[in-house]
């Protein structure tokens, strides 16, 4: 049986608290009919005289945008990124975390990843719809499985999701 896209959650730390403690993981979804990280793979292939070939994967270079993102006076999450967009923040003022999380149909949290991201605007305004802060999240590393509870909303590293 497929997933639904549904089960599949990003959440992204409005707190932008890179030491983890004071995490305040936001879901995205709200305004959003479509979300993928792209993964970018780096991979260079090469043929031989002798018709064999090699592939060397080297990595990932993941982006994820965001958008419509609309601004909510009441959001955590949109007020940092109005903040970063305003006051046009740069480097580690851009740093936060993302949690990854896969769910079984029952809302019961089957694994989970946390990585390092920064959070970059990419416009402010919109139409009449509201008023719009779309952006684009750039995976920095320090990728790790753990667990999330989703009541909480705290992610633990290294620990196993199964029973």
């Amino acid at each position: 049986m497929k997933a639904e896209r549904q089960y599949l959650a990003h959440l992204i730390d409005a707190a932008f608290d890179t030491t983890y403690a004071a995490s305040t993981y936001v879901r995205l979804g709200d305004d959003l009919e479509e979300f993928n990280e792209e993964l970018n793979p780096e991979v260079e292939t090469k043929k031989n005289i002798l018709g064999s070939q090699s592939v060397q994967h080297s990595g990932y270079e993941v982006s994820s945008e965001v958008s419509p993102y609309y601004y909510s006076y009441d959001d955590k999450l949109s007020e940092k990124i109005m903040d970063i967009a305003m006051n046009r923040k740069k480097g580690d003022a851009c740093k936060t975390s993302q949690v990854d999380v896969l769910l079984e149909a029952d809302g019961t949290v089957l694994k989970a990843w946390r990585e390092d991201v920064y959070v970059i605007p990419d416009s402010v305004g919109g139409d009449t719809t509201g008023v719009q802060i779309p952006f684009t999240v750039y995976n920095a590393g320090n990728r790790v499985e753990g667990k999330f509870d989703l009541s909480t909303k705290k992610f633990t590293a290294g620990s196993s999701n199964e029973a």
